[in-house]
C-alpha cells in the first residue's frame, strides 16, 4: 500500500477530528448537553470515521491507494454529519436567547473551544521552536567537531642541508625557513609562490608577469640588486627563496611552508555531538585506520574559510571569498533595481491609478506573479536577460570582454524580478495605511499631489515599505535555482569584479557541497550556511535600524 496515500489518510483523520472537537461542543450545548460531551462526540466521531472508512476502502480495493484517501474523507464526513443530525434535542427554548442553564453549557462550549484552539497555537510555537532549533544543532553540528590531519611531511621532519630539523617550525630561524623553502619544494613551485603569495597577481596576469624581470615584476618590493636583471621564470630554488623571505613576514612564511610544504590533509571528521559523547571510540578508530594521523578540534568556519579562495577538491582548504563577494553583488543589484520600480508601481496603483477594467487586471497579475516558482523566474532571466539581451548584460556593449550573459548583472535582474510583486504588493498596504486626512490636509494647504505624496504619503509608509523589502530581499538571498540557470558557476577561482563579471553565490556552492560524496564538504558547506545567515541577519539588522529611525522621525 502506497506510504503516501496512507500519509494523506491519517492527515484527513486527525484534520476531521480537529474539526469534530471545535464544532460539536457548541451543537451539543444547543442541544441541551455537556459541551465536554460534545468534545468526546466529535473527537471519536471525527477520527474513527475516517479510521474506518480507509479500512473499509483498503479492504474492498487493496489495489487503488486513491480510493484509501477517499474513503477516509468521507468516513469521517459522515460519522460527524450524523453525529450532528442524529443527535437527539432535549434542550426547552422558552426564551428566543439562551438563558439560565442554557446559557451557562453555550459559554462552557465557547471557553473549551478556546482552550482548543489556544492549545493548538501554543503547540504550532512548541513545534515551530523545536523545529528552529533542530536547524541550528545541525548546522552547528557539522561546523564545529574533531578531524584526523595527516601530513606530507611532520613539522620536525623538515629536511635542512640533509638532515631532519627536530624542531618545530616556531623556534626555526627566518635564514633556516628560507632554506627549507629552497631544499623542500621545487623551482617553479616555489616561483609559483612569487606570484601568489608575494604578488598577489590574478592568474590571468601571470604568463606576462613570469618573463619579466626581477625589478618589474617586483617593482616597489625588495630584491637583491644581482637579480634585478633575472628574469622570474629563471630563477633558481635557492633565489626563489630569498625573495619570499624579503618580501613576507615570518607569520606569512610559516603559514606559507604549514600549507605547501607540511601540508595537512583532514583523512576523516567526526561532528561535534560524536565528538563530545564517543571520544574513546573515535581515538581508538582513528589510531586504527589512520596511525600517521593526528586528532584535532576544526571550526569550519575559520578567517582561511572566510577569505580564502574556492578549492573543489578539498575541503579543508577551500574558502567562500568568491561567493561571498558574489552574493552580495547580486542581491546589491537586485535591491537598486527593484526596489525603486516596486516602489513607484505601488504609489502609481494607489494614488494616481483609476480603478477601471485594465488597471484591475494589473493588480491581479501582480499578485499571481507573487506566488510564481522561483525557477519560472529563473527561465524569464535566462531567456531575457542571458540571450535577448546578452550585448548588455554581458558588458560588450560598453566593452567588456565576457563571452556570454551569464553574468552578475543577469542574475541581479533576475533576483529583481522574483521580489519585484512582492516589494509592490507590501508597498501598497503601506501606502493604503497612510489616513487620508493627512492627504487632505496637504491639499487644504494648496500642495500639489505630488508634493502630498513626496513629502508626507511617502514617509510616512516608508517603515511600511521597508519591512516588505525585509522579507523580499531575504527570500532571493537564498534562492538556488534562478542563479542555476541563469548561468551561476559552483566552482570559481577569482572574484567577481563588477556587474559583467562570471560569478557564484553562497546557496550555489551550498548545493554543490551538499551533493559531493566526501563527509568534510558536508561540513564545509554547514558553515557556509553560518555565513549566509551572518550575511542575511546583518542586511536586515541595517533595514530595520533604518525602519526604526523612520519611525522614531514620524512619531516626534
Amino acid at each position: 500500500m502506497d506510504r503516501i496515500a496512507l500519509f494523506a489518510a491519517g492527515f484527513i483523520s486527525l484534520a476531521l477530528a480537529l474539526n469534530g472537537s471545535l464544532t460539536t461542543p457548541a451543537l451539543a450545548a444547543r442541544k441541551g448537553y455537556s459541551a465536554r460531551l460534545g468534545l468526546a462526540l466529535g473527537l471519536s466521531a471525527g477520527l474513527l470515521g475516517s479510521v474506518l472508512g480507509a479500512v473499509a476502502s483498503a479492504a474492498l480495493w487493496p489495489d487503488r491507494s486513491g480510493l484509501l484517501v477517499a474513503g477516509s474523507l468521507l468516513g469521517g464526513l459522515g460519522a460527524l454529519a450524523a453525529v450532528w443530525s442524529r443527535l437527539p434535542d432535549r434542550a426547552r427554548r422558552d426564551a428566543p436567547l439562551p438563558e439560565g442553564e442554557a446559557l451557562r453549557r453555550n459559554i462552557q462550549a465557547r471557553h473549551l473551544r478556546g482552550t482548543i484552539a489556544r492549545t493548538l497555537y501554543l503547540g504550532a510555537i512548541v513545534i515551530a521552536l523545536v523545529a528552529l532549533a533542530t536547524l541550528l544543532w545541525t548546522i552547528a553540528n557539522k561546523s564545529f567537531g574533531l578531524v584526523a590531519v595527516q601530513y606530507d611531511v611532520e613539522p620536525d621532519a623538515l629536511l635542512l642541508n640533509g638532515e631532519p630539523t627536530g624542531r618545530p617550525l616556531d623556534e626555526l630561524s627566518e635564514h633556516e625557513l628560507e632554506q627549507i623553502l629552497a631544499q623542500n619544494v621545487r623551482e617553479a613551485l616555489l616561483r609559483r609562490f612569487i606570484l601568489e603569495s608575494v604578488l598577489a597577481a590574478p592568474q590571468a596576469d601571470w604568463p606576462q608577469l613570469s618573463p619579466a624581470p626581477v625589478a618589474e615584476a617586483l617593482a616597489g618590493r625588495a630584491y637583491p640588486e644581482d637579480l634585478a636583471d633575472r628574469p622570474l621564470n629563471e630563477l633558481t630554488s635557492a633565489e626563489a627563496a630569498h625573495l619570499i623571505n624579503a618580501n613576507m613576514d615570518r607569520d606569512d612564511l610559516e603559514e606559507l611552508i604549514f600549507e605547501r610544504v607540511i601540508n595537512p590533509t583532514i583523512v576523516a571528521s567526526w561532528p561535534l555531538w560524536d565528538a563530545l559523547m564517543r571520544r574513546d571510540e573515535i581515538n581508538t578508530r582513528a589510531a586504527e585506520s589512520y596511525p600517521q594521523a593526528e586528532l584535532q578540534w576544526r571550526s569550519w568556519i575559520s578567517r582561511d574559510f572566510l577569505s580564502g579562495a574556492l578549492d573543489p577538491r578539498r575541503a579543508d582548504v577551500t574558502g567562500v571569498r568568491p561567493a561571498i563577494i558574489g552574493s552580495l553583488l547580486v542581491i546589491l543589484i537586485a535591491i537598486a533595481f527593484a526596489f525603486p520600480v516596486g516602489v513607484g508601481a505601488a504609489l502609481y496603483l494607489e494614488e494616481y491609478a483609476r480603478d477601471n477594467t485594465f488597471n484591475r487586471i494589473i493588480q491581479t497579475n501582480i499578485s499571481n506573479l507573487a506566488g510564481v516558482p522561483s525557477i519560472i523566474y529563473g527561465m524569464l532571466g535566462l531567456a531575457i536577460f542571458v540571450r535577448a539581451l546578452e550585448p548588455l548584460t554581458s558588458g560588450q556593449a560598453f566593452g567588456a570582454s565576457t563571452a556570454n550573459g551569464r553574468t552578475v548583472l543577469s542574475a541581479g535582474l533576475t533576483l529583481a524580478l522574483l521580489i519585484l510583486p512582492l516589494i509592490i504588493i507590501n508597498a501598497q498596504e503601506a501606502v493604503r495605511a497612510v489616513p487620508n486626512s493627512l492627504r487632505q490636509a496637504s491639499y487644504g494647504l494648496g500642495a500639489t499631489q505630488w508634493q502630498t505624496i513626496w513629502h508626507h504619503v511617502l514617509p510616512y509608509a516608508m517603515p511600511g515599505i521597508l519591512t516588505g523589502t525585509i522579507l523580499s530581499v531575504s527570500r532571493a538571498f537564498g534562492e538556488t535555482a534562478p542563479l542555476i540557470l541563469v548561468g551561476g558557476a559552483t566552482y570559481l577561482t577569482r572574484d567577481p569584479d563588477g556587474p559583467f563579471s562570471i560569478f557564484t553565490a553562497l546557496p550555489l556552492i551550498i548545493f554543490r557541497w551538499t551533493t559531493l560524496p566526501q563527509d568534510e564538504f558536508r561540513n564545509a558547506a554547514a558553515a557556509a550556511i553560518v555565513v549566509l545567515l551572518v550575511l542575511l541577519l546583518t542586511m536586515n539588522s541595517f533595514a530595520i535600524i533604518l525602519r526604526n529611525r523612520l519611525s522614531r522621525r514620524l512619531i516626534s
